[in-house]
């Protein structure tokens, strides 16, 4: 009975520690945070947080690679990307983590870092589409790499007007974005073709959901010019 509480005080702990500076809304937070949770708590002690955004940075490079192989030579390579979804998790959701379980953080330098790699890794990601597709399609490669782009601001926007730096965009945070490309990217090797319509819906509701974070960060920053201007 004792060793089981505190078994279960030890796992709020250690969420409360690795969610300490960010507010999550996605629609699976309650299980990754978990899930995480028991993660750090089993890496080794030599694997440091740089390492696990090499790692992270590494799922990008696969997913790239997967889309030249299925360029090259046959869809079903596409299903490396799904592989290199699941590496890229690993890496991103877990680095930072690791540090303020650690309690080894550096705010800014990984804030830094991880928008630097996530950028690089979300060009890659366009590119190899960009390269899988042909004709017109090929645009929707460049247009995603756009409207991400677009959310990063919106990310850094918001956290410079309220100090709160969130990673999601309501029930949606990269978790569950991975697993929809990873859906797709298992569809369309079932069904050839299906990721270009796919990969157009994905754009639409991206945009459709830029719009909406958007003006309620305009919201946020008159909400907070009408405070400042108060005597």
């Amino acid at each position: 009975m004792n060793s089981s509480k505190s078994g279960q005080i030890n796992s709020n702990e250690v969420l409360k520690a690795i969610s300490q500076d960010r507010a999550r809304t996605n629609l699976l937070k309650r299980y990754e945070q978990r899930f995480i949770a028991f993660l750090v708590q089993r890496i080794p002690s030599w694997v440091s947080s740089n390492m696990l955004t090499a790692i992270g940075f590494l799922g990008s490079i696969i997913i790239f690679i997967a889309f030249v192989l299925a360029w090259k030579f046959s869809d079903t390579f596409l299903l490396l990307g799904i592989a290199g979804f699941a590496v890229s998790w690993f890496g991103d959701s877990l680095d930072g983590r690791l540090a303020y379980y650690r309690n080894k953080q550096r705010k800014w330098y990984g804030f830094s870092l991880d928008l630097i790699t996530d950028w690089l890794g979300i060009t890659l990601m366009g590119l190899g589409f960009l390269l899988y597709v042909d004709g017109f399609w090929e645009i929707l490669g460049f247009v995603f790499i756009v409207l991400y782009g677009w959310e990063i601001l919106i990310t850094l926007i918001r956290y410079k007007i309220n100090n709160q730096y969130s990673i999601d965009s309501g029930i949606f945070g990269p978790t569950e974005v991975r697993i929809i490309i990873s859906l797709i990217l298992l569809l369309e090797v079932l069904v050839r073709g299906s990721i270009l319509y796919a990969a157009f819906l994905a754009c639409l509701i991206l945009f459709i959901i830029n719009i909406i974070d958007s003006y309620k960060l305009l919201r946020t920053g008159d909400n907070r010019d009408r405070e400042e201007r108060k005597p």
